[in-house]
């Protein structure tokens, strides 16, 4: 390559791109053929549940959007979707909390990855405002119960203005639009630091000399466990 060539490759937008992302996840890390060998425990199971049932949440909530906000009381194909909604929805939180909880008691901000948690942290606070929107916006009695019940709690801490419960197309916007939204982005950043610094090992996996290092995945069990 000439050095015109080179010159122009390296002001060209897709190769800072190409670059910025190596420098975010070590080559070979974004879907790697090889874990080590702690990961065939169930515990690290809940973390890919709960993104499976989030696309399933995402996928139905779409198709839900596609007939308004009503059409789903009249028909069986909308209540059939509803119900594969709620029931995602349902096992998202199972799925997160026990993810959460796992990563708890094993101390996941460990090795530098505590802004790994940190996004996880905020990510499964904004799932809860999320599916809090939803039950808003069901468009019959148990919404209006629990918009008039949650709106004194509300203005009791002065966000009753900026959040009004009783606005049913301020809560739907909310739900179908900037909650997800925001929701997605940060499970995108936690799924990049998860490969960027491989999954947290078991507390007895490795000594706390090795405990810093957070390259490659494999590397969180050396010495002690051989990767698969």
């Amino acid at each position: 390559m000439t050095a015109a060539a080179e010159d122009g490759a390296r002001g060209n937008w897709t190769v800072g791109l190409r670059k910025r992302l190596g420098r975010a996840v070590p080559p070979g890390q974004w879907l790697p053929d090889r874990q080590p060998v702690y990961v065939s425990s169930w515990t690290y199971v809940f973390g890919v549940a709960t993104l499976a049932s989030f696309l399933v949440v995402l996928a139905s909530g779409l198709v839900l959007t596609l007939g308004g906000i009503t059409w789903w009381h009249v028909s069986g194909l909308g209540h059939f979707v509803n119900s594969v909604h709620l029931w995602s929805v349902e096992l998202f939180f199972a799925t997160m909390v026990i993810h959460l909880w796992g990563k708890f008691f094993m101390a996941a901000w460990r090795g530098r990855r505590a802004l790994t948690w940190i996004t996880g942290a905020i990510a499964f606070v904004g799932s809860i405002g999320t599916a809090f929107t939803g039950y808003l916006s069901q468009t019959d009695f148990d919404s209006q119960w629990i918009s008039t019940q949650a709106k004194d709690g509300l203005n009791s801490v002065g966000i009753g203005s900026f959040f009004n419960t009783l606005n049913p197309g301020q809560m739907l916007l909310w739900h179908v639009a900037l909650l997800p939204f925001a929701v997605g982005l940060l499970t995108v950043a936690h799924l990049v630091l998860v490969r960027r610094h491989g999954v947290v090992p078991p507390l007895d996996a490795n000594p706390p000399a090795h405990d810093e290092p957070a390259g490659d995945p494999e590397q969180a069990a050396a010495d002690l466990s051989e990767s698969r």
